[in-house]
Parts: C-alpha cells; structure tokens; sequence
C-alpha cells in the first residue's frame, strides 16, 4: 500500500465488486439500492448475491484436483534461481552476520535449555500514549522504509543503497531493522508529542 494512503480495507472478492457498483464504500447494503431493474424497482445486493450452491457450482466447473496435484507435486523445487542458491546442511541454521535480511535475535542468543525466571519491570515510563484503531502495522511496519528513518541510516551504514531498502515487510527477519521501525506507520500519532511519527519525550530530561 502506498504510504500517504489514509484508510484501506480488507474485503472479500464477492463485496470488492459490491462496493465498486455502488461506487463508494459509504454505503448501507440493507437500506441502499444498487440500482434499479428495467421495471424501475429497486435493486439490493442481497437479490444478487449468489447462493452458496450457485457458488458450489462454478467452482466445481472451475476448479479441479489436478491445478493442485500439478501445482503442490513440484512446490519444493522452486524456481531455477531458487535451486541455484547454495544451502548450508546440518542441523543448526549458519547465521550471515553481513545480511540485513536474516539475523540472529537477542533472545536467540541468550536462549537456554534451562528456564530462566523473568525479572519484573518496575519505575518504568510511558513511551506511548495513543488513540483509537492502532494496529499491529503500526507498531511493527511493513510498509516503506523512509530515507530519513532510523533503520534507513542503518541500511547505508551496512552499504545498502536506498533502491534496494525493500520494505519492512521485506526485513521482518532482522531485528536491527525491525526495531528501528518500531512505531515507523507515518499515521501514527504519539499524543506525547505534537509530530506525526515515531517520536516520544525522553523521562526525565524532557
């Protein structure tokens, strides 16, 4: 999704097409006509909405078990480029300190086989104050990373030219980056501060 864009929805197919023949997403199903039939009376989505056996039957014309049998009997080999790359064996995965795509957490590194007790947090500041409908996208991005952004200077220090930055959705396997990104949606609004964006007061020098 494009980074200024202010709203977006999750929809199912059937209610994409819906919503693009009343031509706006401002609208009441149950209480607003599509349109009118050639007698001039109203139309409502729920008169052509198809049944779940007239969908039944579509698909049973459509789709067979050979499209999955052809598709999954060959899944692992993947494409050319992916059979080219070379693949460590062994049990225990070859961490590549170099990648800015894959890189071995904190807590991977100090993971035991013996169960450590949690220390309690205590004296600890808000970080964060904020409103209504704040998502798992705002928190940990997947969108664009900005030329400005924190996880961008990193990039560059790393040699990663800003064409190739990818996305945070791209990177969610390193944590240098992911962490970086934290509060990085450009809609979020931290109501500590007056800016848009991943900014908080630092307690207690202000």
């Amino acid at each position: 999704m494009h980074p200024h864009t202010r709203a977006n929805y999750l929809a199912s197919p059937p209610l994409v097409v819906a919503y693009a023949l009343a031509g706006t997403v401002d609208f009441d199903f149950e209480k607003q006509p599509l349109g009118k039939d050639k007698n001039g009376k109203d139309v409502f989505l729920k008169e052509i909405w198809p049944s779940r056996d007239e969908i039944e039957k579509v698909t049973g014309k459509s789709i067979t078990s050979d499209m999955f049998k052809s598709t999954y009997s060959n899944i692992l080999k993947g494409s050319t480029m992916w059979q080219g790359l070379e693949a460590p064996t062994g049990n225990l995965y070859k961490w590549d300190e170099s990648s800015t795509y894959i890189h071995n957490p904190p807590f991977f590194q100090s993971t035991s086989a013996e169960i450590k007790a949690i220390p309690s947090i205590s004296s600890a500041h808000c970080l964060l104050n904020v409103g209504d409908s704040i998502t798992t996208d705002h928190i940990s991005p997947a969108g664009k990373i900005s030329k400005t952004s924190p996880a961008a200077r990193y990039l560059i220090s790393k040699g990663v030219a800003e064409k190739d930055f990818n996305s945070y959705g791209s990177r969610r396997g390193n944590d240098e980056i992911m962490a970086r990104g934290t509060f990085a949606n450009t809609r979020l609004i931290n109501k500590m501060v007056s800016k848009v964006g991943p900014t908080t007061v630092h307690i207690p020098s202000g």
